[in-house]
């Protein structure tokens, strides 16, 4: 496999869509073992490309060069013994993000990115601290969005086996299955236990959903935007070429639940609405930063207010922590989800891959989010009894939607001053 631009992804590690951050810092192919020499070829080949691309050179205080002798001192006969000690290599350096996929996981990777998924439709990561995995967010009109799972919910059991000391591959393999078979999840919330039963489907999903609203702020642009796949940005750019023809005062972009994606997804779309100024910058273990910058071709200049909430992820942090620096929106909700950690994606002689973390980013100003996320300019909390409310599409966007209510509230203000303060000229 060729790791191509729109085969670049950010986000946090998930099931029905793989949202492994990558950047344009590509890893490519040199030396590259070949594994049908030996397996234990392929276990030095991670090692090899994880010495070299690691953000962290200590290796998060730990012995790299005495792992690599522990490892290559075993015997191996097949690839599924060295595809165990691989996976035992990576949980040393104790980073969730850094993780070995086998060639169907990687497989599904790929599928996962490209806007057609098999799934229950959840992103999950597990924890850096407690290690237990957490939804980052339900994909919109996805069986498990249906059930009614939420981001944060800590999953317990899947088909009734402990997710205790379980990682994200692992959960993975559970989880995924044949089309209209059904998986089981035990769900924590708020202290309490939640169960579901979710049937699997192929889901098809278009990330971009807009319309034309008469509202209070006058003829305003909303677009919905679920995650950051492959044709995202050619959808938001249709969106708002079609809204600008409908002489729209104004837009209101709504984020919350998008757990991420393709990273040029992200910076593609932050060029349609900023002309001019730093995007993001990605930081690798050498300390110089690499910078993504605006292009001076933006679609619109309009006042724009931002939608954001807790299962708000990555790439959906890097567009709102764009548009907050250059002071081209108003961020409404409540803080997102905070994964300011950056992965490369690379395949591997067998057909397997491995995302190992190369380098962190910071919004244009310098802030690192990741553990906090993106604090929004106006804070708007919803009840638990209005999130499960809000999933009611009559309600969502709409006036009886509180965080909407305030977006068209501060959009209106932000018109009536033509933008003076946030939006370009």
């Amino acid at each position: 496999m060729v790791i191509t631009r729109n085969g670049l992804v950010l986000g946090a590690t998930a099931v029905t869509l793989t949202t492994i951050a990558v950047t344009s810092l590509g890893i490519h192919s040199q030396g590259q073992a070949l594994f049908k020499e030996s397996p234990k070829e392929l276990v030095d080949e991670v090692w090899q490309i994880v010495q070299r691309q690691y953000v962290d050179g200590t290796f998060n205080k730990l012995d790299w060069q005495a792992v690599r002798r522990e490892y290559l001192s075993k015997s191996y006969t097949t690839k599924q013994e060295a595809y165990k000690s691989i996976r035992e290599m990576l949980k040393k350096l104790d980073d969730p993000y850094t993780r070995f996929m086998d060639p169907q996981e990687f497989k599904n990777m790929q599928v996962d990115t490209s806007g057609e998924l098999i799934g229950i439709g959840i992103t999950i990561s597990q924890d850096e601290k407690t290690k237990q995995l957490v939804v980052i967010a339900p994909i919109e009109d996805t069986p498990a969005f249906k059930a009614g799972i939420l981001a944060k919910d800590k999953i317990l059991t899947i088909d009734g086996k402990s997710t205790k000391g379980m990682d994200t591959n692992q959960a993975v393999s559970l989880i995924r299955g044949e089309p209209n078979t059904s998986v089981n999840l035990s769900v924590e919330r708020n202290g309490q236990q939640k169960d579901f039963k979710i049937k699997r489907a192929v889901i098809e999903i278009h990330p971009v959903k807009y319309s034309q609203k008469q509202t209070p702020a006058g003829n305003t642009g909303y677009i919905r935007l679920n995650q950051f796949s492959a044709n995202a940005a050619k959808e938001m750019q249709s969106a708002i070429k079609d809204l600008e023809s409908k002489k729209v005062a104004g837009y209101v972009l709504d984020l919350r639940g998008n757990p991420g994606g393709l990273l040029f997804a992200s910076v593609d779309i932050a060029r349609m609405f900023i002309n001019s100024g730093t995007i993001v910058s990605t930081i690798p273990r050498q300390g110089e930063a690499e910078k993504e910058v605006a292009n001076g071709r933006a679609l619109t200049n309009k006042p724009l207010v931002v939608l954001v909430d807790k299962g708000s992820a990555s790439a959906s942090e890097i567009l709102s922590g764009a548009l907050q620096d250059n002071k081209r929106a108003v961020i409404v909700g409540t803080q997102t989800f905070g994964k300011g950690l950056v992965q490369s994606v690379r395949p591997l002689d067998d057909g397997s891959g491995l995302a190992v973390t190369i380098a962190k980013y910071h919004t244009p100003s310098g802030k690192d989010i990741n553990k906090h996320g993106i604090d929004p300019d106006v804070k708007v909390d919803l009840t638990g009894k209005q999130q499960l409310w809000l999933r009611d599409r009559d309600k969502l966007a709409t006036l009886a939607d509180p965080q909407f209510a305030k977006a068209i509230e501060v959009l209106g203000k932000e018109i009536a001053g033509k933008g003076t303060t946030r939006a370009e000229k």
